[in-house]
């Protein structure tokens, strides 16, 4: 089977430069339109180009909110064992969530907690309880109730020490097994976490700038962030689908100026030096359909080989690889081509 997808190659030995973007989109629209017409959404790396975009925006006389690349990967759920021989189709999206989790609450809820019901929620990740460890031997599996209390990374690292790892739970049986070790009213750890904050174009900057009391995840939808640069630059989250200006950023660039009277963009040549990205297609033929292209331990390993094959290849520099995701959080996909084959394929990165 052949399959395809987008990587980016991300350098930080190059400059990057901001463009303002004076027509209002929505975060999906505006990282498709800074990925097709300069590299991404503008990612901000320190206070020194929180100081730039200030400046620059200051000279626009325009409204002074604006999208930036960083996001809340909310669909990024997934079992702390990645072993994907540890399960068949459909196990990994098994979920018993009660009604209307995950919540998100204030944007830190970013570890799964079970009551004594067998239902689920997410929850701080920092917050100490019991947990559930499991114990794996060939299809055999043992469930193991931890009464220490420890948060979430804890309880992975005692379950990894002591037994297999913190408890995947694959189907209702499984998840009727670790209800019957919990007492009534009691809450326990299980494996599944998510991804929190992250640069729409796989940037592992942790530079943060949130207005106090930000990020609040009001109404448990706002997954994207707004800058306001007319508040020292300070961010807070907002509803990814609500019209906004925004600021992309591409390499160093001639000074442009758009005819239009809604859209226009600005370059300065020596902003800052910051980071550029290119993407490049990579084909794969696969023997084993029954490969998951999607499970985070396969795609890692896939990432690590191509990082090798560009130093066989003489490639220097400091070079960060990561896939583009589709708007459903997945990399790959099926499509049928003409000979009616089908393959899978992602074309741009679009991970909001």
């Amino acid at each position: 089977m052949s399959v395809t997808t987008g990587l980016s190659a991300v350098s930080s030995q190059v400059r990057r430069q901001y463009h303002f973007v004076y027509d209002q989109k929505n975060m999906t629209e505006a990282q498709k339109y800074c990925r097709e017409k300069y590299t991404d959404l503008a990612t901000i790396d320190n206070m020194e180009d929180v100081k730039i975009v200030i400046d620059m925006v200051a000279t626009r006389q325009a409204s002074d909110l604006f999208w930036i690349g960083l996001y809340d990967d909310v669909n990024s759920w997934r079992w702390s064992l990645s072993d994907t021989s540890f399960y068949r189709d459909g196990e990994t999206e098994f979920r018993q969530w009660k009604d209307g989790e995950p919540g998100n609450s204030y944007s830190r809820q970013h570890c799964t907690q079970m009551y004594s019901d067998g239902r689920w929620n997410d929850w701080d990740c920092e917050f100490r309880r019991t947990s559930i460890c499991m114990d794996v031997r060939g299809l055999n599996v043992t469930f193991v109730l931890i009464e220490t209390l420890m948060n979430w990374t804890e309880a992975q690292s005692y379950c990894r020490e002591h037994h297999t790892d913190l408890a995947s739970v694959r189907n209702t049986a499984e998840n009727q097994k670790i209800k019957d070790l919990v007492s009534a009213g009691y809450i326990v750890w299980i494996g599944l976490f998510r991804d929190s904050w992250k640069w729409s174009d796989g940037s592992s900057s942790s530079f943060r700038h949130w207005l106090q009391g930000q990020p609040d995840n009001l109404g448990g939808k706002e997954a994207c962030v707004v800058a306001d640069l007319g508040s020292d630059g300070k961010w807070w989250d907002d509803p990814c689908g609500q019209n906004m200006l925004f600021i992309c950023y591409g390499p160093p660039a001639v000074q442009t100026t758009s005819s239009s009277s809604t859209t226009s963009s600005t370059t300065q040549p020596d902003a800052v030096a910051m980071t550029t990205k290119q993407v490049i297609k990579v084909r794969l033929e696969r023997k084993d359909s029954s490969l998951d292209l999607n499970d985070p331990a396969v795609m890692e390993q896939m990432l690590k080989e191509v990082q090798q094959r560009l130093k066989d290849q003489g490639v220097k520099g400091d070079v960060k690889l990561s896939w583009r995701k589709q708007a459903d959080g997945k990399v790959f996909h099926k499509e049928e081509e003409e000979t009616k084959k089908k393959k899978e394929t992602c074309p741009m990165k679009d991970e909001i």
